[in-house]
């Protein structure tokens, strides 16, 4: 069992950033590959990025591809989100997820078994 909480989000103005946590539980975090997804009012949950357990491996959706920074900390089990030029439309309740048997589709939100509670992110234009 994994207990996944988020923290840092808030209110920017578009142009700024925000920097996303997710501490984990459990001893055996580093081999969780973990996830970042969003779902804004109305709107079904989508994949933001994502890390393999090693953190060699990254992945993102277009739409945050070169403004979005995924990382890990295995020592702290904490993963992180960096999130730089926030736009309007980036603001969602964020929520981490992880599972430890993902190799592939990293983007589907079934694959992962632990979520966490979402962080609210407002993005003012």
């Amino acid at each position: 069992q994994v207990q996944l909480v988020e923290s840092g989000g808030g209110l920017v103005q578009a142009g700024g950033s925000l920097r996303l946590s997710c501490a984990a539980s459990g001893r055996t975090f580093n081999s969780y590959a973990m996830g970042w997804f969003r779902q804004a009012p109305g709107k079904e949950r989508e994949f933001v990025a994502a890390i393999s357990w090693s953190g060699g491996d990254t992945y993102y959706a277009d739409s945050v591809k070169g403004r979005f920074t995924i990382s890990r900390d295995n020592a702290k089990n904490t993963v992180y989100l960096q999130m730089n030029s926030l736009k309007p439309e980036d603001t969602a309740v964020y929520y981490c997820a992880a599972d430890p048997s993902i190799s592939y589709g990293y983007h589907r939100a079934y694959k992962y078994a632990y979520w966490g509670q979402g962080t609210q992110v407002t993005v003012s234009s």
